[in-house]
């Protein structure tokens, strides 16, 4: 197995949607929607388990939240006293809808670069991936 990438290449190869695990591209079938595996290593994306993905809708969720803060505050600062409540009222609805989409996959491949960092992966679970996740075996766990 080569050697495991720092969890530093790893966060960068997340954050431009590669493969945490080999730097692979073209890792997202769609937008938003992930292969099932990565064409060059093999690893299965889901990693396993059917509830994967709820830790990056919470990631999306607060990096959304935050992105909204922080514009909410430089609007205010820059702006008062003559704030104006209702475009940050209209505005605010707008940049969460929008930015809820344009953070998913980046949610997503950061939540598995996270997954990656927490929980390494072993040869053991790369073959199993390699072989597609055979139904019969369950997934090696650490």
């Amino acid at each position: 197995m080569p050697a495991r990438p720092s969890n530093f290449v790893m966060l960068v190869r997340s954050i431009l949607r590669r493969c945490p695990n080999c730097g692979g591209r073209n890792i997202f079938a769609t937008y938003t929607e992930l292969r099932e595996s990565c064409p060059r290593c093999g690893l299965r994306l889901h990693r396993g388990e059917s509830d994967y993905f709820i830790g990056a809708y919470l990631l999306n969720l607060v990096a959304v939240e935050l992105l909204f803060a922080l514009l909410l505050g430089i609007v205010i600062v820059v702006t008062y006293p003559d704030t104006p409540w209702v475009f940050l009222q209209w505005g605010g609805v707008a940049l969460m809808a929008v930015g809820a989409v344009l953070c998913y996959p980046f949610a997503k491949s950061i939540w598995l670069a996270a997954d990656l960092i927490f929980r390494p992966m072993t040869e053991e679970e790369l073959a199993w991936h390699r072989t597609g996740g055979a139904a019969d075996r369950e997934l090696p766990h650490l």
